[in-house]
């Protein structure tokens, strides 16, 4: 279904790393943690800055990769994992993309699902990689089919 976009990326889009946005994203998830808004803890941190939370990235923009074009409902969000070379440093400017990784289908207990992966990037302006994340986006028969019609 996905197989002519495996190996397409997006084009790199700019996301700053705001400091309210950060905040907001802590206080939503829940964790109190001051490393991540307060400007004393960061500077007083190993850090010398303050830092967004590990999954901070799934709000950023990677753009969008030509001709990919998914449901806006009826996706199940399978699992997502982040790996850092470096935290993201709050107000730091960096570029991201995203890559289609691969797409496999198996049969499940009702119908046949279709797992879509995608590979997003985090970069600083000199292309130096700061995280990556993947990302696996289930796709039900329904889905499926309602994408063919």
């Amino acid at each position: 279904m996905f197989a002519e976009q495996i190996g397409k990326y997006s084009e790199k889009v700019k996301n700053k790393i705001e400091r309210s946005v950060v905040k907001k994203f802590a206080e939503a998830i829940g964790d109190p943690n001051p490393i991540y808004w307060d400007e004393e803890t960061g500077k007083k941190s190993r850090y010398k800055n303050n830092i967004a939370p590990p999954t901070f990235p799934k709000v950023l923009d990677y753009g969008v990769v030509d001709g990919l074009k998914l449901p806006s409902k009826g996706l199940i969000h399978g699992e997502q994992t982040f790996h850092y070379e470096r935290p993201l440093f709050v107000e730091e400017e960096i570029y991201c993309y995203s890559k289609v990784e691969k797409y496999y289908e198996k049969k499940g207990s009702n119908d046949q699902l279709g797992f879509l992966v995608i590979k997003g990037y985090g970069e600083e302006p000199s292309g130096e990689i700061i995280f990556t994340t993947t990302q696996t986006i289930i796709i039900t028969e329904t889905v499926r089919k309602a994408m063919i019609e």
